[in-house]
């Protein structure tokens, strides 16, 4: 790694482990520099970065404060975020997907109207994908990145694309698990059939799918 890539990535994986929780204080600009073995415009440099995104406060004469960046942080904190998919908690995995069941069932809406044919593509093989954890995240990260793209709304990628790394680590995870392969093989055949015949309900069938794996996660915590 880079000096500064190496910074950041100590700097924020502490902070999302919980060596450093909100609120806390990071050490002095000197021992902090001489703990990760970099210079200290090295570590200016990346605690601007990091200040720039919401991760923390600079403060002059002070040492930096690490903020709420889960409520003070913006898009580029969850660009970062999204590079340190391992190091995000259980249930932040659980937000995340409480937010896909909030904007997935519109944008499959949109794609469905839009796009049908391009939108089914991948589901002409109904039997797809083959029965492993790996290949059905794989599977099903495609058809959200296809539903995304084709919704007509530029920002539900933005949003989406980065997140690739945690939905598919989360992914082979959740479809460990027979009876979210079986729930999500049973979802396809209705998301294909509803968007191949006059596309209704396709809405109501995205959101009882999203809502059905965030009760499946929620099994995983437990």
């Amino acid at each position: 790694m880079r000096p500064s890539a190496y910074a950041e990535h100590m700097l924020v994986t502490a902070m999302l482990d919980g060596t450093y929780p909100p609120g806390s204080t990071l050490p002095g600009e000197r021992s902090l520099a001489t703990e990760l073995g970099i210079t200290r415009p090295t570590l200016r440099e990346t605690l601007q970065r990091l200040s720039r995104e919401g991760w923390i406060k600079i403060r002059h004469g002070k040492s930096s404060q690490v903020r709420d960046y889960w409520t003070k942080g913006g898009l580029g904190l969850l660009g970062t975020l999204a590079d340190y998919a391992q190091y995000i908690p259980d249930n932040s995995i659980l937000h995340l997907l409480e937010i896909r069941a909030l904007f997935m069932p519109e944008a499959a809406a949109q794609a469905a109207g839009s796009s049908p044919l391009k939108i089914t593509a991948c589901f002409e093989n109904v039997n797809l994908p083959d029965d492993t954890p790996q290949s059905f995240a794989e599977f099903d990260w495609q058809w959200q990145v296809l539903v995304t793209r084709y919704s007509g709304n530029p920002f539900f990628p933005l949003i989406f694309n980065d997140f690739a790394p945690v939905f598919k680590n989360a992914g082979i995870r959740y479809f460990s698990m027979p009876e979210a392969r079986n729930a999500s093989r049973a979802f396809y055949r209705q998301f294909y059939n509803a968007v191949s015949h006059g596309k209704k309900n396709v809405k109501k069938i995205v959101k009882a799918a999203m809502h059905k794996s965030i009760d499946l996660w929620k099994t995983l915590e437990t």
